[in-house]
């Protein structure tokens, strides 16, 4: 379900390495959930649950010895999964742990549980504090990501948790971009800072920090160019945005959000070490996993950057952007009952 909490915290968002689990009692105004909110996941990611259905428990079935060969085997299913070599080597070592303490381990079980606990770490949900200063969400991405959808997702679930919100449209580059916020904006009744196409894309987002403190707004969400993380150039506007930023509040931006694609798999994980490069990103938010069967690259994704993955995007729906929950996510992939259900 796509609940949206915000947290009664002080303090600047935590990173995977700092995170306190979080206290369901401080949540403040839930979104309400939805009948769409409310579909079954393992819908939505049939695609990928298809190919660890078919692959992964298709080839584990009547398999009741674990031994070398088949550890070996299960590494390539992983592998064919769209799990990083790295990771699913990983995986088979605890997988192996287990089974030289426990040769008659029920192996489907034990993969569940090493799987869920790749992505446990990460599970690390948004977290809104209470201040008197906006809380400025920076949202990142290469172009046909889905950064401008998420942004209008992510401005509609707080606006409907009770927070005041203002976009800024950074992406000055493409003027499709800076209507696009502003539709969302309009439908939403959402201000949108916003200035000519080619303007500079730090001084619209310094404007907009002016104009949301100035109106006591809750969260800032700003916008940026959809560049490609091959350019240098373009990457080093981004460190400006940032440093330009630290100019009005010395915190901000208090979290920088990467958006990846998730139908370019692998390719996610280059992605995100190049932006990590650029700009402190503190957490994830994965788009179009109902429409690739390349969802194994998640397990790659954290297995291998440690950054929290706020959100997982699975539909056109609002509330299809969802918080990310590690254990919903392994049961989806690995219900084997799901057609049935």
């Amino acid at each position: 379900m796509g609940i949206f909490s915000f947290l009664n915290r002080k303090g600047k968002a935590k990173t995977a390495a700092d995170h306190d689990p979080v206290d369901a009692t401080e949540a403040v105004q839930p979104v309400p959930a939805t009948a769409d909110a409310d579909e079954r996941l393992d819908k939505k990611l049939e695609k990928t649950r298809s190919r660890f259905t078919s692959g992964l428990l298709g080839f584990l079935t009547g398999k009741s010895q674990i031994d070398d060969e088949l550890l070996e085997d299960l590494e390539s299913q992983l592998i064919m999964s769209d799990i990083s070599v790295p990771t699913a080597a990983s995986i088979i070592d605890k997988v192996s742990a287990v089974a030289r303490r426990n040769s008659d381990a029920d192996l489907p079980g034990v993969l569940r549980s090493e799987l869920i606990d790749v992505l446990k770490p990460v599970e690390l949900p948004l977290e809104i504090p209470e201040s008197d200063k906006p809380f400025v969400l920076l949202v990142v991405g290469v172009n046909g990501a889905g950064k401008t959808t998420t942004i209008g997702k992510i401005a509609r679930q707080l606006q409907n948790g009770g927070k005041t919100v203002m976009l800024a449209a950074g992406d000055t580059f493409r003027a499709a971009a800076v209507e696009q916020l502003q539709t969302w904006g309009d439908r939403n009744n959402i201000p949108v800072i916003a200035q000519g196409s080619g303007a500079d894309s730090a001084s619209v987002i310094f404007d907009a920090l002016q104009a949301a403190t100035a109106r006591g707004i809750d969260v800032l969400i700003a916008d940026t160019a959809g560049r490609l993380h091959t350019q240098s150039g373009l990457m080093d506007e981004l460190s400006k945005v940032s440093r330009v930023l630290r100019k009005l509040d010395d915190s901000a931006p208090h979290e920088t959000l990467l958006v990846l694609d998730g139908t370019t798999g692998q390719n996610g994980l280059n992605q995100a070490r190049e932006f990590g490069d650029a700009v402190d990103v503190t957490g994830l938010a994965i788009t179009k996993l109902d429409g690739t069967a390349k969802g194994g690259m998640v397990f790659t994704l954290a297995n291998e950057l440690k950054l929290p993955i706020r959100f997982i995007g699975v539909g056109e729906g609002i509330y299809d952007l969802r918080v990310f929950l590690a254990e919903d996510y392994v049961e989806a992939l690995l219900d084997s009952n799901a057609e049935s259900a």
